[in-house]
């Protein structure tokens, strides 16, 4: 491959990881304050679907991208009132609402399948997109891509060093020592859920509105969510190595896209489906590793094994534990 077509397939990356990215990221700030959201991929099918259908409307992507996020909001409220309001069980919650939202989206966005509508286009940040290799890398894109670059950056420094985020932490790790602070527990996990499912449904407007542009059935986000909560997972809910899981996924499915080109005797299915058991396989190889014991003696493999353990990470003491006003 020459230059050009390693900037081209780097700057492809960085597009096609942006779903993923914001769904990673608003897990990663829902899961901090101990609550448990397993409806992700139902709500990016479901918020792509209105996204479009908005834009379609109105013409307007930026609509579109709106009504997707408060969409993402809105289920995730339902989780919320379920699970907080009401006692019930987070993950069995979750499983109703991604399948609910998944069915919901392919019968109400029949209408819209398969029509031309806008999309975002590319908006190169001047000067910065001049800049040698990291311009069209980085800085060739469009506001949703470098509003996910931001939210990287803002959700780490949110969480890690403002008084906010410490609060945001210490509910996620326990809500009752919070309380006795003076923190009100249940209100926090509220805001964190909404604010969570707000960026899911910003994934989802980011695949119909630019990624993949359009709708139809089957839409290609499909198990988008599933891989989002693998990374809050296996990126030790830390923003900053959700989003590294991000990107390396996404390096898998434009890689799978060159692959088809260079081996056209292989069936062009293996290529779209491989990132998906590929990476699970990669977060199992980390995961391994964290967890065996390696003899003194052995230094590469020591060397290796503290490599891997900047990707680990404890869970929130309080992740999917229900929690009652009353209890407290």
């Amino acid at each position: 491959m020459s230059g050009s077509e390693w900037l081209l397939l780097f700057s492809g990356v960085v597009a096609g990881a942006t779903p993923i990215l914001l769904a990673a990221l608003g897990e990663t700030l829902t899961e901090k304050a101990g609550v448990i959201n397993l409806s992700l991929d139902g709500t990016i099918l479901l918020a792509a679907m209105v996204a479009f259908a908005v834009a379609f409307e109105t013409q307007s992507a930026f609509l579109g991208c709106i009504a997707a996020c408060l969409v993402g909001a809105l289920v995730a409220a339902a989780v919320g009132l379920f699970s907080l309001k009401l006692g019930q069980s987070q993950v069995a919650v979750g499983f109703v609402l991604t399948l609910t939202a998944r069915d919901l989206a392919y019968f109400l966005g029949n209408p819209y399948a398969r029509l031309h509508g806008p999309q975002f286009s590319s908006v190169p940040i001047p000067i910065l997109s001049d800049i040698p290799v990291l311009g069209p890398v980085l800085f060739q894109h469009n506001w949703m891509v470098y509003a996910g670059l931001g939210m990287i950056v803002l959700c780490w420094a949110y969480i890690y060093r403002t008084p906010m985020g410490l609060r945001l932490r210490a509910v996620g790790e326990d809500p009752r020592a919070a309380f006795a602070r003076g923190e009100n527990p249940v209100r926090l996990q509220w805001i964190y859920t909404l604010c969570g499912g707000f960026l899911v449904g910003a994934a989802g407007a980011a695949f119909s509105l630019f990624v993949k542009p359009g709708w139809g059935r089957p839409q290609g986000a499909e198990g988008t969510g599933w891989i989002a909560l693998a990374l809050v997972i296996f990126g030790g809910w830390h923003p900053m190595r959700a989003a590294a899981g991000a990107y390396l996924f996404s390096f898998l499915q434009v890689l799978g896209i060159y692959f088809q080109g260079w081996i056209p005797t292989v069936p062009a299915q293996v290529f779209q489906v491989a990132p998906f058991p590929l990476m699970i396989f990669t977060l199992l190889i980390i995961a391994y590793a964290q967890r065996t014991t390696i003899p003194r003696e052995d230094r590469h493999r020591l060397r290796l094994k503290a490599l891997l353990e900047v990707f680990s990470g404890a869970a929130p003491s309080a992740l999917g534990k229900p929690l009652r006003p009353g209890s407290l």
